[in-house]
């Protein structure tokens, strides 16, 4: 299934009006955004990193981890009233303007 950012807000939208009863605070998911993040980070430090898992790592699925954060990201920009659709062309076209040269001339990439 494919699906637009934009037809992601409003899917996370309505399941939360629908399902969730109504949103956190907008303080509440900042903070489990980072829970989230920890959460997928752990995962990768045992997938490509050093450290091993533990039994209780064993069971999660890093693309299930990232849909965590990108579950609580899209609540927080329905919140907030951003159009993540158009502040990611936005922040594109930023890196596009600023990097266009940059990583292109980095002998560390090369």
């Amino acid at each position: 299934m494919t699906m637009t950012i934009e037809e992601a807000q409003k899917e996370v939208d309505n399941w939360i009006k629908t399902i969730g009863v109504r949103y956190f605070s907008e303080l509440t998911n900042m903070t489990i955004l980072t829970e989230e993040v920890g959460e997928l980070a752990r995962i990768m430090a045992r997938t490509y990193g050093d450290q091993s898992f533990k039994k209780s790592d064993l069971e999660k699925n890093l693309g299930d981890e990232m849909a965590d954060v990108l579950w609580v990201l899209l609540c927080l920009a329905n919140q907030t009233g951003i159009d993540l659709t158009e502040a990611f062309r936005k922040n594109l076209e930023k890196k596009t303007n600023r990097d266009k040269d940059r990583h292109i001339n980095n002998d560390k990439l090369k």
